[in-house]
């Protein structure tokens, strides 16, 4: 029972980080058209995403579990999915491009 708590601590993590990761990647991108820098505005998000989450992940695998760092990456890869379904264009491409 210790280790399904543990697992399931560890899927929430992962779900954190992948809002965390992606939501800032979102909000990069949509500030990149106002900014007066970009290249510096995409390296510095990059590096903070990258940074913040493989620490995080850095952190996990240190337990020498491998099933909590399967549990935190199925949480990051699901919040992958959910957020780019939120916000994906609700119209076709060809129709934003015009």
């Amino acid at each position: 029972m210790k280790s399904l708590w543990m697992l399931t601590a560890m899927f929430a993590v992962g779900s954190v980080l992948g809002v965390f990761y992606f939501m800032t990647l979102w909000q990069t991108v949509r500030r990149l058209s106002r900014s007066q820098n970009r290249m510096r505005l995409m390296l510095t998000g990059y590096v903070l995403r990258l940074t913040i989450t493989l620490a995080a992940f850095y952190f996990i695998i240190q337990t020498g579990y491998w099933e909590r760092l399967a549990a935190a990456m199925l949480g990051f890869v699901l919040m992958r999915v959910m957020i780019t379904h939120y916000v994906a264009p609700k119209q076709p491409v060809e129709e934003i491009v015009k």
